[in-house]
């Protein structure tokens, strides 16, 4: 019983991690998650970086939106095979009687597909960096760090 908790957990946290990048990656296009414009807050194409704040130029903006089309397909690809993964992760661990190869093997395809889900952001990410001039580069490392150090804050209080 215990097992089948841990792996459940275990699974639980591996969907929500991926519900997170999959958010992130899906908030690409033209208007943003929030409408502000490509790639821009948290969840557009830009991940982390914050290109509102960075005054992107007209020609800028257009590249991103350029990049976020040329990954849209291939991420859509991704999240149906993230989908079908996790369905299969499902099943298996619903199957009775109880299969653990099949549980193993339908976690491992899941974890792949996350892995190739974050591989793909990370390179929208890195895309969308080399963009930037090093003066845009140096300010959003700058605002990653404040961010991460007002997070840290909050998770000590």
């Amino acid at each position: 019983m215990f097992r089948r908790f841990h792996i459940f957990t275990l699974s639980a946290l591996v969907v929500i991690a991926a519900g997170g990048a999959m958010a992130s990656a899906q908030g690409a296009g033209p208007g943003g998650p929030r409408g502000g414009g490509p790639g821009i807050g948290r969840g557009g194409p830009g991940g982390g970086l914050p290109l509102r704040e960075l005054g992107l130029t007209d020609a800028q903006r257009e590249q991103v939106q350029q990049l976020t089309q040329q990954h849209r397909e291939q991420t859509r690809a991704l999240f149906e095979r993230a989908r079908a993964a996790r369905q299969a992760q499902r099943q298996a661990m619903d199957a009775v009687p109880f299969n653990e190869p099949q549980i193993r093997a339908a976690m491992q395809a899941v974890a792949e597909a996350e892995t190739e889900l974050a591989v793909q952001q990370a390179r929208l990410q890195s895309d969308i960096h080399a963009l930037l001039t090093p003066a845009q580069q140096q300010e959003a490392q700058k605002m990653r760090a404040d961010r991460e150090a007002r997070m840290k804050e909050r998770r000590s209080r």
